[in-house]
């Protein structure tokens, strides 16, 4: 997928990120070694066969001249501390870092190098799935996410803090940058942003609810989740976790709206009941938000092709409506 974010390098610099990584034994030669893995829109990944024939993936953060979102500021670290909670305090399956290099002497960006997973991308091959097979998968993943959930934290919001002492001032302010951003670069959300603000407030007593920080990957969706033989074997993509309520996972999206697909399978793995009026609430402001996010990100990711964005608007419409706000 295309978008400015990607940092693509020559074959020239992937090549003295793999000796710095690999040792200059491992270095490959002549052609075919290198391809990048399109899927994704964020960073740019590259799918590497060393020259012993071990296949591995090098992650690269955006350029630092390329204006990103607030929250996806320093998104690389977010990535690799979280593969470090949960490779150490949980049984998720997710990939082992081999070699990370923040030191910007060989690129301009923050990267990492990961070996590849053999299977296939849940949310590539969904589609061509029975549905009873997909299903499976996905309460697999609603277990898993439970699991990822059973971490605690110190406070609400960055993994890294500064955190705050309440969710209700944690998601607040990330959805109040989520709105500052689309401002600053003059975003057509398809309402006034005072108004989107306004509803926020509206509402936000219902996040006074949640009182105990958990580590939540927020972009869990089946497109980072890999499978093999009707099993889940790795998940990938830990750049957007932070401390906050389990219900704003990606899996409960569709408890709201039918867009996102049945959240039935994933809630009876996670073992979550029918939510709660307040937790219905908080759901409609995490699609908001969500959606916020769908809608501005095609500026800052410079989509030439509208299509996010058309699907994005009239979605956002619905959550506005959802939460009590439809136009005169």
């Amino acid at each position: 997928m295309q978008s400015i974010t990607k940092n693509r390098q020559s074959p020239e610099v992937l090549r003295t990120m793999i000796e710095r990584a690999y040792g200059a034994g491992q270095v490959p030669t002549g052609d075919g070694w290198v391809s990048e893995l399109g899927h994704g829109w964020f960073n740019v990944a590259y799918r590497i066969r060393l020259r012993d024939g071990a296949e591995i993936v090098l992650k690269i953060a955006p350029p630092p001249a390329v204006e990103v979102m607030t929250y996806e500021q320093g998104a690389m670290a977010i990535e690799l501390t979280t593969l470090d909670l949960l490779s150490t305090r949980t049984a998720v399956p997710v990939p082992a870092v081999d070699f990370a290099d923040r030191s910007r002497e060989l690129c301009d960006a923050d990267y990492f190098f990961m070996p590849y997973v053999d299977a296939d991308n849940l949310g590539i091959i969904a589609e061509t799935l029975p549905t009873a097979e997909r299903d499976a998968l996905m309460e697999q993943l609603g277990v898993l996410n439970r699991e990822i959930n059973s971490v605690r934290g110190q406070h609400f919001g960055p993994l890294a803090g500064p955190g705050h002492a309440t969710w209700r001032k944690a998601f607040t302010t990330m959805i109040e940058n989520v709105l500052v951003d689309g401002e600053r670069r003059g975003v057509d959300i398809g309402w006034e942003y005072d108004t989107a603000r306004a509803v926020v407030a509206a509402h936000a007593d219902s996040l006074d609810e949640v009182t105990e920080p958990r580590l939540v990957e927020w972009d869990l969706w089946d497109s980072n989740v890999m499978v093999r033989d009707g099993k889940i074997v790795c998940v990938i993509d830990h750049e957007r976790a932070f401390y906050g309520d389990p219900l704003i996972e990606a899996g409960f999206t569709g408890t709201q709206m039918a867009a996102f697909g049945d959240a039935a399978p994933f809630m009876h793995g996670y073992g979550h009941d029918e939510l709660t009026n307040t937790e219905q609430t908080r759901r409609r402001l995490y699609c908001l938000y969500l959606l916020l996010i769908m809608v501005i990100e095609t500026v800052y990711r410079g989509h030439s092709d509208p299509q996010q964005y058309d699907w994005a608007r009239p979605r956002l419409d619905e959550a506005m409506a959802l939460l009590g706000r439809t136009r005169q």
